[in-house]
């Protein structure tokens, strides 16, 4: 080993700090260890007890005492002059008191060098007593050097013993010194040594040098073999790990007990169920079934895996139960939400004079604040109080958890009452967790109050309430309290950074969220997969969709690989804009790196495909996910939706039922948007009243707005109005724009006129409702009407907003727009637009002139028509796609009736399926058929 120092290294560093008798050589604090158990002064036998055969000493007084330093070190030296076998540990132990009470720190771990091959004394329990008498316990290592540099040779428990003191004080130093001048002097062989020294390498250099210490050992015994496992395991190396246990049985090494129990947890950890049944078989081979501590791994190990009946299989074999075995198989249930078994094993064990303690109920509440439980978790709460248990941290913890989830701010209130008369607000833990309830329930008032009343505050209570104020759009708050933190000496990491990143990108301020991206780079940190992905799903939810796929290519540059959130706000984006065949590429390297198994990805490509016009893609994505969330389920039945297949997507409801689920608000307003989009009206009205009757979920808004739209589409107006008027809730925009949309369906100018009042005051700048009001007096042909509108909107400073219309081909995206730059090939697209228009009439289609609000002659009229760009877009595909390809058209507001009947007509003449989006919903047009059944 060339990088090792020979053994007289010990004393060339020795010089440079000699050793002291009394003063400690560090302030390294030894509070936080676990140490042997310390032997006290009233264990050493006192002298009047010792045998007959011991020596007798001329220093002692009447009481057998010795009262100054140097009466010690006098007999110190008399024993010293005996043979050392004569002085028994009793003696040796009674010195090293009397050096300690006398602060000869340096004498004292003198004493028990020299003697430890005889008197057995922990170095722990040594150190610990060191420590409490005002010594360093590193004057072990100090003395142990000089008596070296005197020419004292030690056997291998003073060297193994020194090399894990070397380890435990993190002196690497002086254990690669004494490595080396074992191999010098043949101990490399010792077991205990190679022990020690794989002990000292794992911890002070690395598991990879423990590691490559063992591959230079030729013999590997089973205590050899037994440490590298646990030293990797130590390490979370727990691949690695499970390499060597196989390795450890080719080479038919028994493991310990312990290092089983510790493999079971690993394999647990990693998801290797098939290297934990493995293990399994081992301890059944070798009959170590009964030790109670290996089966409650295994039912931890099998539990973590989602394989209960083997958990309960394995419980259910145990002849002999402790306290911990039940509180594992109840866990197991709990967690996956099998309450039911989680209970009936709670009676069990009580029956069997099993008393459950805390930690039982503690599983049996953070099962069901889990799983949303939380009236259930509250009574497990009070429960377990009036049963005698006092709930700790984790109890507290756990059932905010679930009120943070839910939105229960008012029984976090009472959980935070508890806190106050428990006196558990000392907790870091506890503080933290209540700062996030009030955090995530948008409470800051109150969570600032609890982050002052902190007394202890880790970095994760500061970057709670950071991202807090920053979620919340209070960037002033946010960067007040990021350079408090930093006066205070704690350092921002990465989850500070992330918490500004999110915020700032939430609500549209890029520029800052990228400036926080160099600020990380400033701060010596680099950023990670969440910080960029915190960038892309903020341009997504803000529609800037653009933006997020720079940033997703500035973040490959940087050689950072996408994760799962990563892929689904991808999905989003592709959603956002149509982009199939992004969303398909995606949806390629998702199944490479296998993330199809992820239900999140799965629902996100859903709703790409849906939103993409790849229906069928969509059907065979939701079909395959095995564990399907109801997320998963309403978005597909929205996906049946908005392509109008209405039929299909209450079909889907009701297989959703029978698979166990329960609706929420999302999955009625999917159900609704699939009623008003194929006009079943009578089923719309069975759901929107099964809603609060069935499953005690109100009516929201958009669920209002669905049946105003139902209701309006299919012509029944004057229920849409007593419905407007006898609902609960007052009526947004979205009421009075769905009623407005169907009076321009039916001409209705009474009703009209009532919405279009509400629009232009809740709406004043929304230029689609004084559109929509001009296009229905225009077909009125009341043009004094269309000019009062014009005024109007003149007068509020409103503008049309851009209309454009796209398609993908090739990669490539056409955009064709009302106004601006004209496409490249206008002039070719109108050549080919004017052909079709001439064949279409002569299939019966008639251009629909009231689609145009200006008072102009029928030829110029229908000259308008051609301009619009949904034709332009859908003729431009016809002329560029591959044939019998779909064209896809995505549109930015709704589409005209007459482009409408122009696409069907298209279709039909053309053999194509067509595609096209518009602001509210697809269109799948095929044969001169739309799905829409003409009620959008």
């Amino acid at each position: 080993m060339d990088k090792m120092a020979s053994f007289h290294h010990l004393n060339t560093l020795l010089l440079h700090n000699p050793p002291t008798s009394k003063q400690p050589r560090s302030n390294i604090s030894l509070t936080s260890l676990s140490l042997g158990p310390t032997n006290s002064i009233a264990e050493t036998p006192p002298l009047s007890s010792l045998p007959s055969s011991s020596p007798r000493f001329q220093l002692l007084d009447e009481s057998g005492e010795l009262k100054t330093l140097n009466s010690v070190k006098a007999l110190h030296a008399q024993m010293t002059k005996m043979h050392t076998k004569e002085i028994n540990g009793g003696w040796r132990k009674r010195l090293i008191t009397y050096y300690l009470e006398f602060g000869d720190f340096r004498s004292a771990a003198m004493v028990f060098v020299m003697g430890f091959a005889w008197n057995y004394l922990s170095w722990s329990s040594f150190a610990a007593e060191l420590r409490s008498s005002g010594g360093d316990p590193k004057e072990i290592l100090h003395v142990f050097v000089e008596l070296h540099r005197g020419g004292v040779v030690f056997d291998s428990k003073v060297l193994a013993m020194v090399l894990k003191l070397s380890a435990f004080f993190k002196v690497p130093w002086l254990g690669v010194a004494i490595h080396a001048g074992l191999l010098k002097r043949g101990f490399d062989a010792d077991m205990h040594l190679r022990c020690a020294l794989i002990n000292f390498y794992g911890t002070c250099c690395g598991i990879e040098s423990a590691n490559k210490v063992l591959g230079e050992m030729p013999d590997r015994e089973g205590a050899l073999w037994n440490e590298i496992v646990m030293m990797n395991l130590k390490n979370e190396r727990w691949t690695e790990a499970l390499e060597l246990f196989k390795a450890m049985q080719f080479s038919f090494v028994k493991p310990k007990s312990s290092v089983i129990v510790k493999v079971l947890q690993a394999c647990g950890k990693v998801g290797a169920i098939n290297e934990g049944k493995q293990v399994h078989g081992y301890v059944l081979r070798r009959g170590l079934e009964s030790d109670v501590s290996v089966c409650n791994s295994l039912i931890v190990m099998y539990s973590r895996d989602n394989r209960l009946e083997l958990a309960r299989t394995v419980f259910d074999s145990m002849e002999d139960r402790n306290l911990s075995s039940w509180n594992s198989i109840i866990s197991s249930y709990a967690s996956y939400g099998c309450f039911n078994d989680a209970w009936d094993l709670l009676n069990e064990m009580k029956s069997v004079n099993m008393k459950p303690d805390v930690v039982t109920w503690n599983c049996l509440l953070s099962g069901h604040s889990l799983h949303g439980s939380v009236g259930v978790g509250l009574t497990i709460f009070r429960k377990m109080q009036s049963e005698g248990f006092k709930p700790n941290s984790s109890s507290i913890t756990s059932v905010l958890q679930a009120v943070t989830e839910m939105g229960f701010v008012k029984f976090g209130k009472e959980i935070h009452g508890f806190v106050i008369r428990n006196r558990l607000d000392d907790d870091v833990y506890v503080g933290t967790s209540l700062l996030d309830m009030y955090v995530k329930n948008e409470c800051l008032r109150s969570a600032q109050v609890v982050f002052t009343n902190l007394e202890k505050r880790n970095i994760c209570s500061w970057n709670a309430l950071i991202s807090g104020y920053s979620f919340s759009g209070l960037f002033e708050d946010a960067e007040r309290l990021l350079s408090s933190m930093v006066k205070e000496g704690i350092k921002p990491d990465l989850v500070t950074w992330n918490s500004l990143i999110a915020g700032y990108s939430k609500w549209g301020r890029n520029k800052e969220a990228l400036a926080a991206i160099d600020r990380i780079k400033s701060s010596g940190l680099a950023p990670n997969v969440v910080s960029w992905t915190a960038l892309i799903s903020g341009c997504s939810h803000n529609g800037n969709h653009k933006n997020a796929l720079k940033i997703f290519i500035q973040m490959k540059e940087e050689g950072v690989k996408p994760n799962l959130a990563t892929i689904s706000s991808l999905l989003r984006v592709c959603a956002g804009l149509s982009l199939l065949h992004k969303g398909e590429e995606i949806h390629s390297f998702s199944m490479r790196i296998g993330f199809m198994e992820d239900v999140f990805v799965s629902t996100a490509l859903i709703d790409m495909y849906c939103k993409a016009g790849k229906f069928r893609s969509a059907r065979k994505v939701f079909r395959k996910i095995l564990n399907k969330t109801l997320a998963s389920w309403n978005c597909m039945i929205m996906g049946y939706a908005i392509f109008g297949l209405g039929k299909e997507a209450i079909s889907l409801f009701e297989e959703m039922l029978d698979a166990g689920l329960q609706p929420d608000a999302i999955t009625f307003t999917a159900l609704l948007s699939g009623c008003k989009n194929s006009g079943l009206v009578a089923e719309g009205w069975k759901f929107f009243d099964s809603m609060s009757r069935d499953y005690d979920i109100h009516p929201t808004i958009e669920h209002c707005s669905c049946m105003v739209d139902l209701l309006g589409r299919a012509g029944y107006l004057d229920e849409a109005w007593d419905f407007i008027r006898t609902m609960k809730l007052k009526p947004d925009a979205s009421i009075w724009g769905a009623l407005l949309a169907s009076c321009r369906t039916y001409r209705n100018l009474e009703f009209a006129e009532i919405a279009a009042k509400n629009l232009f005051e809740l709406e004043p700048y929304n230029s689609a409702n004084y559109v929509l009001m001009m296009n229905l007096y225009a077909m009125s042909n009341r043009w004094k009407d269309v000019e009062r509108v014009k005024d109007l909107m003149s007068k509020a400073g409103v503008k049309n907003g851009p209309v454009w219309s796209w398609i993908q081909i090739n990669q490539k995206v056409h955009v064709f727009s009302a106004e601006g730059k004209p496409h490249p090939a206008s002039g070719e697209v109108y050549f080919e637009l004017y052909q079709l228009v001439s064949e279409m009439k002569k299939l019966g289609y008639v251009p629909n002139i009231d689609c145009v609000n200006q008072n102009i002659d029928k030829v110029e009229k229908e000259k308008m028509l051609l301009s619009h760009t949904e034709k332009l877009a859908i003729t431009y595909g016809l002329m560029r796609a591959k044939s019998g390809t779909p064209i896809r058209v995505i549109n930015n507001t709704r589409v005209c009736t007459d482009c409408h009947e122009a696409a069907k007509y298209m279709s039909l003449i053309r053999s194509r399926e067509i595609f096209l989006r518009d602001g509210l919903r697809f269109h799948h047009i095929k044969e001169g058929k739309c799905t829409c059944n003409d009620c959008w």
